[in-house]
């Protein structure tokens, strides 16, 4: 019997590869967009983050969703440093989600509220999407863009308290592989991590209406 990591990540891989080949994160990783599509892109992820680590203190002591609650992966603050030296100090005043954005942190939240194991499935496709393929888009961006290396505007994607990002991600997978969970309520958090990337690839969607590249 394959191990639950890797049943997760094979069971979602058409809907993850969906949402990494979408029009717009290819426009964006191409270079054919500009800093500002980045920026708005920036400004959804920090609704989801927000959603998830709002949850993150009342759920820390939980059987099921406490192992994953782990203070070196949060975002929250380093999305808000990037936001504003993208859009300086009053980002905040301008800042919009998009329906399908909200859509997403607004599962994210409900998850969180009444359904732990759904709470990791959203945790799982973020963060472990982050320490991987998040390093792609933090290279594309400082090279497209000219953010310093590491620095502001790239910071969300600099896990600065992760010395060795394989190991996390192993030890990330074995927290998977012994979750607190029978195979019917296993089944439900492969399929919400399913429905966690058409979340994303649908905010991929609305972003890329936004920025079209002129045909």
């Amino acid at each position: 019997m394959d191990a639950f990591s890797t049943v997760i990540r094979v069971a979602s891989h058409e809907q993850h590869t969906e949402a990494e080949t979408s029009t717009f994160m290819s426009d964006l990783l191409g270079g054919r967009l500009g800093v500002d599509a980045y920026t708005r892109y920036t400004e959804q992820l920090w609704f989801v983050y927000k959603a998830l680590e709002d949850a993150a203190e009342a759920l820390k002591d939980d059987a099921v969703a406490g192992p994953f609650i782990q203070p070196e992966l949060m975002r929250l603050a380093e999305i808000e440093r990037d936001l504003a030296h993208l859009r300086g100090p009053a980002w905040r005043e301008t800042l919009v989600a998009l329906p399908a954005t909200e859509a997403y942190a607004a599962r994210v939240a409900e998850c969180a509220a009444s359904w732990p194991g759904g709470y990791v499935a959203h945790h799982y496709t973020r963060y472990l999407g982050d320490l991987s393929g998040g390093q792609i888009i933090r290279d594309k961006a400082e090279r497209t863009w000219g953010f310093e290396r590491k620095g502001d505007g790239v910071r969300f994607y600099v896990f600065a308290d992760i010395s060795n990002p394989a190991a996390f991600k192993r030890t990330y997978r074995e927290l998977l592989d012994t979750i607190a969970a029978d195979d019917l309520e296993k089944q439900r958090i492969i399929d919400e991590c399913k429905r966690a990337f058409d979340y994303n690839g649908a905010v991929f969607r609305e972003l890329g209406e936004q920025f079209p590249l002129s045909a």
